[in-house]
């Protein structure tokens, strides 16, 4: 499989360069967990890191690449489905 060297901003791993796994179609996952192992032995925290592009060229536009950014939540968001049907709750309030 190949891997690419990506950059992470914010949190703890701030400035760091590591190789992270693509997937099929070439892209690194849209979310890095990192699990922290906690000293005392207790449960591990998990940092959690969001995809997004690196740049742009400044000529054609062409995205340069991805980083990772620190989300402070710690959570993925959730996905609704599905995304295309109205809310049925908010049919009867118009």
């Amino acid at each position: 499989m190949r891997s690419e060297n990506t950059r992470f901003e914010g949190g703890p791993m701030d400035g760091r360069v590591l190789p992270v796994l693509l997937g099929p179609t070439g892209h690194p996952p849209k979310w890095y967990e990192i699990p922290v192992p906690d000293p005392d032995g207790g449960p591990a925290t998990v940092l959690l890191y969001r995809r997004e592009p690196a740049g742009y060229t400044k000529r054609l536009g062409l995205q340069k690449g991805w980083k990772y950014t620190y989300d402070p939540t710690g959570q993925k968001p959730k996905l609704r489905w599905p995304w295309t049907k109205p809310d049925p709750s908010a049919e009867g309030q118009a």
